[in-house]
């Protein structure tokens, strides 16, 4: 399986649900009258985003990206002989 990286390389700003959700009778959805949820800015860097959120006057939190760990593989290791140990 890949993982596509097209989109690490932008910064999101997500907002932080302060409201419980409440469950629709009829439909059992769950809903909220906090739309702030839904939204998600996107920013070309890190510094733009937060001098975005300084000059709203926002709290915020910077999640670093994780380190991927690339392991290169080959189609030719599917058949290599792996003595099997008791």
């Amino acid at each position: 399986m890949q993982s596509g990286r097209i989109l690490s390389k932008k910064w999101y700003l997500t907002f932080s649900n302060d409201e419980s959700l409440q469950r629709d009778g009829l439909m059992g959805w769950n809903g909220s009258s906090d739309t702030s949820s839904q939204v998600r800015l996107s920013f070309s860097s890190k510094e733009d985003a937060i001098n975005y959120v300084k000059e709203k006057g926002l709290e915020f939190r910077v999640i670093e990206p994780k380190k991927r760990k690339v392991q290169s593989k080959s189609y030719a290791g599917n058949f290599e002989y792996k003595p099997v140990s008791s």
